[in-house]
């Protein structure tokens, strides 16, 4: 009789681990973990701060979702994803890193979308006496350095060009021109006083106390500073990847990012 009641016991352990067959973990017969989704996300180094919410606040709806962002330049993103590098979205902050890689066919055309703007802007130390007020100063004696994103593979740094380019004076920019990696590179120069001013997107200069802001590109002195967003076509997690764009894209999301300065493209 007792050894009946063994096998019993051990049947129904038996049964009970078969229920959980392909879960993650077990805490107990009846309780499982549910297995989650990662999802990796390349975005642009000027969208740090707002995805680093952004990720507490839909993994807390989520329980199955784990965010990984992953930030740089937009053009060194750009470069990972060619080089097969695991992505299931990409968001860019100009159009022209996204349009390379639709052309490439390593984007899910139909799931891009033009998502934020911003802008640029010229910003100085905030103790700075220097007295630099447009653009135009790079070219006087107030400026010995100016801080500038790479323009091979940073958007604001090709935005930066397109603006001294079209006041006619890149040339006298470049000349000063000390090139970092991306956007938060720069502003890191200018919070430090390593430069007498920089050019980055407004959205960076709202995060930071230590610059004050000299003005907005010109108008007309540039495109419009779009960032879109899409999913990669390699992507393994189509699925959760389409759910975060439908999110991004929500009420609450742009309520956020328009917290940090971003407004939606139109």
């Amino acid at each position: 009789m007792r050894i009946n009641k063994v096998f019993a016991a051990m049947a129904a352990g038996i049964i009970c681990m078969a229920g959980f067959t392909g879960v993650v973990g077990v805490t107990g017969c009846g309780k499982a973990q549910e297995e989650k989704t990662e999802l990796t996300i390349l975005a642009a180094a000027s969208l740090t701060d707002v995805c680093n919410e952004m990720k507490t606040a839909y993994e807390a709806e989520h329980g199955n979702i784990i965010l990984t962002f992953s930030y740089g330049g937009s053009g060194a993103l750009q470069a990972q994803i060619e080089e097969g590098a695991p992505a299931d979205i990409f968001i860019s902050a100009a159009e022209k890193q996204m349009s390379a890689l639709k052309e490439e066919g390593l984007m899910d055309d139909a799931s891009v979308v033009k998502l934020l703007e911003n802008k640029v802007v010229l910003i100085v130390p905030k103790d700075s006496m220097a007295g630099i007020t447009s653009f135009e100063d790079v070219t006087s004696d107030k400026v010995a350095m100016i801080g500038l994103g790479e323009p091979g593979s940073v958007p604001v740094g090709q935005y930066s060009e397109e603006i001294f380019e079209n006041l006619g004076i890149l040339e006298q920019a470049k000349a000063k021109a000390n090139y970092g990696s991306d956007v938060r590179t720069v502003l890191s120069w200018v919070e430090t006083g390593s430069v007498d001013c920089g050019v980055v997107y407004a959205t960076d200069a709202y995060t930071s106390d230590l610059v004050a802001i000299v003005c907005e590109a010109p108008a007309g002195s540039c495109k419009q500073v779009l960032y879109p967003a899409g999913i990669v076509k390699a992507s393994k997690n189509a699925k959760a990847a389409k759910e975060f764009m439908e999110y991004l894209q929500s009420d609450k999301a742009m309520e956020l990012f328009e917290k940090y300065g971003f407004s939606k493209a139109e």
